[in-house]
């Protein structure tokens, strides 16, 4: 006879197999959301329709992966920073232009928005390793081209665009400026525990007490906490204090960990922002932390910005 303690032991083993099983088959479907429910992969607007001046870029990663990117200048012949944009997890480039559209106003910039492999009009299907060779085929686009200013590009990105973006703007010390990092979390390691609650005890990052003994079927683990230890180029963090997502502390230790060997970082917390719209809720504040932060660290050449200034 099967006793009540056999019974649980189980019935809870049955709901851990079955709750690993379910994220080895869709542990993508998670981290990655091309389409968002109930829309088309398509894009449902381009920049014309917010009267961007914009050109259709094509990439080929160094896999051979055919990427689309939209270039969007504030006028045609815009020497201002240029921000290499890296949109969150779901949807697509297009879901991010009214933002943009603001960005580029307000901060007398050029952006560069990259679909991601399997997003938009890109080709392939998205993964840690994809992404972080789309990334830099955008970069190297970027850093070949004679209608910018190459001294002067700036990552964006947030949440899992932050982890893109940390990984390219380590990767590529002498051609990106500086880093800004919205709504970014650790690692997917920790936020497993996050989107599934009982994973947190089998899988997390370095500085969770989670035993870790499936962290090795996470295919796309993004440890932003470690590739911030090692940027050298100067870092603004942005935290939405009401992130419905990612919990805000994984910010705080993001900033933590890189400041302890970078003294160029910033941390602003934003109290009313939440996943998506800490740049809306922001407001006047949000552009004013990243203008200030650009001109003095992405300047115009010949002119810089003393500290304290």
């Amino acid at each position: 006879m099967v006793t009540y303690v056999s019974a649980l032991f189980y019935g809870v083993g049955g709901i851990v197999v079955a709750g690993v099983a379910l994220l080895v088959a869709f542990q993508e479907k998670l981290v990655y959301v091309p389409v968002l429910p109930g829309l088309s992969k398509s894009y449902p607007i381009t920049p014309s329709r917010l009267n961007l001046d914009y050109e259709d870029v094509w990439l080929q990663s160094s896999d051979g992966v055919r990427l689309h990117a939209w270039f969007i200048k504030m006028f045609p012949h815009c020497r201002g920073p240029t921000i290499l944009f890296f949109q969150e997890n779901a949807g697509n480039i297009a879901h991010r232009l009214e933002m943009v559209r603001i960005m580029i106003q307000k901060l007398k910039c050029n952006v560069f928005m990259l679909s991601y492999r399997g997003y938009g009009a890109s080709d392939g299907s998205p993964s840690q390793h994809g992404l972080t060779k789309d990334a830099q085929a955008a970069l190297d686009h970027l850093s070949q081209r004679t209608d910018i200013d190459t001294s002067r590009i700036v990552v964006f990105g947030r949440s899992l665009g932050g982890a893109v973006g940390a990984l390219l703007t380590k990767n590529n010390p002498d051609k990106v400026s500086a880093l800004i990092l919205e709504n970014t979390f650790t690692s997917i390691l920790d936020m497993a525990g996050v989107l599934l609650p009982f994973l947190k005890w089998f899988i997390g990052g370095s500085g969770t007490k989670s035993l870790k003994l499936l962290n090795f079927v996470v295919r796309s683990p993004w440890k932003t906490i470690d590739a911030i230890a090692e940027v050298k180029q100067p870092v603004l963090f942005l935290s939405g204090l009401q992130d419905e997502m990612v919990p805000p502390f994984h910010m705080k230790m993001l900033y933590a960990k890189a400041a302890a060997r970078n003294s160029q970082c910033t941390f602003v917390e934003f109290p009313n922002g939440m996943h998506m719209d800490t740049w809306l809720s922001g407001g006047e504040v949000y552009w004013k932390t990243n203008m200030q932060f650009l001109e003095k660290y992405a300047p115009e050449k010949g002119r810089t910005i003393r500290e304290g200034k």
